[in-house]
């Protein structure tokens, strides 16, 4: 079932319990500026939006993943941007807001923090900003959303100077570094597909011919396009600084790791020097240890040229069997 939420500038904020679809268009209409807010969508809003005018297409994107758009339909202003919402894990979701001369309609699917933020605002503004209707409230709305990335970026912000120190800390060895660097990513990552959906509406509301908002309110959303710039390029700036930082911390792994490979290579290196010396010194003291007499042949010291050849026949052997093999052609 869907909650609805109500606040006009002569009635102030109305009980949930008090608001049904019924009563809003009648509350709105005794309105110069109200807001009504809707949580999780039903059939019975669906039907109250087309009855009250919405156009099909505006009304389908709110009950759906509807993509960032800004557009003017007859009578009223369709823009749908995304903004954070409130579980734990940090992504955010779509918020459809639609426009009229009297009312602004909100719908979403899940808790935003922004929404709550923009409430308060509505409640303490004065008659000169109502004065500018629902512009007025379209702009608190869309500066809440920005405003609600801000202190996010500051602790991305810091989290980043703590990751570059442990990065370049010689005195400890900090686990789990490269995965918190990719989630500092993830996440400025997410951060900007709200920032720049608001930043991309922004722009298109103020190109000339557009219509979106008044001239009284013009300059009001000039301001909040020049903020959402800014925070464009903080999130640009972070996540340029997360990349660079990962690539620092992998190029120190790959400089111990290469240290490592250069202090094995020597150990093997010696090693393979001793064997060498040491390879020719066991075959002389092999031959020439035999004890040909014990195999009692009689022939004396011809013996050991026959237990030579041998040997030698046996390495021509696996010598061409390595040639046949391919493996000579490697030296």
């Amino acid at each position: 079932m869907a909650e609805l939420r109500f606040q006009s500038r002569e009635a102030g904020r109305i009980a949930k319990s008090e608001v049904s679809l019924e009563s809003v268009i009648e509350l709105a209409n005794a309105s110069s500026c109200a807001w009504l807010d809707i949580l999780n969508p039903d059939e019975e809003v669906r039907k109250f939006l087309l009855d009250y005018g919405i156009d099909e297409l505006a009304v389908e994107d709110c009950f759906g993943d509807a993509a960032n758009t800004v557009q003017r339909f007859d009578g009223h202003g369709h823009i749908v941007v995304k903004a954070r919402d409130t579980d734990n894990r940090l992504d955010t979701e779509p918020v459809v807001i639609l426009t009229t001369k009297q009312m602004m309609i909100t719908v979403r699917h899940t808790k935003i923090p922004a929404i709550k933020s923009f409430a308060n605002r509505f409640k303490r503004a004065d008659d000169e900003e109502l004065d500018l209707g629902t512009d007025y409230l379209l702009y608190e709305l869309l500066d809440a959303i920005a405003d609600d990335w801000s202190p996010i970026l500051n602790e991305y912000s810091d989290e980043l100077d703590e990751l570059e120190f442990r990065v370049f800390d010689p005195a400890k060895k900090y686990e789990n570094l490269l995965e918190s660097l990719h989630e500092l990513k993830k996440h400025l990552r997410e951060a900007s597909k709200s920032i720049e959906s608001l930043q991309s509406a922004l722009l298109k509301m103020l190109k000339p011919g557009e219509r979106m908002v008044a001239k009284d309110s013009m300059r009001l959303f000039e301001d909040l396009q020049q903020m959402t710039t800014t925070l464009v390029k903080r999130a640009g700036n972070y996540s340029a600084g997360a990349t660079s930082t990962r690539d620092t911390y992998l190029s120190h792994v790959n400089l111990q790791l290469a240290e490592s490979n250069a202090q094995l290579t020597e150990v093997m290196t010696t090693l393979t020097i001793i064997g060498a010396i040491m390879l020719p010194l066991t075959l002389i003291a092999g031959i020439f240890g035999m004890n040909i007499e014990a195999f009692d042949s009689g022939k004396g010291l011809l013996d050991l040229w026959e237990i030579v050849a041998i040997m030698l026949g046996f390495s021509v052997l696996m010598l061409s069997y390595f040639w046949r093999k391919g493996w000579m052609k490697r030296i």
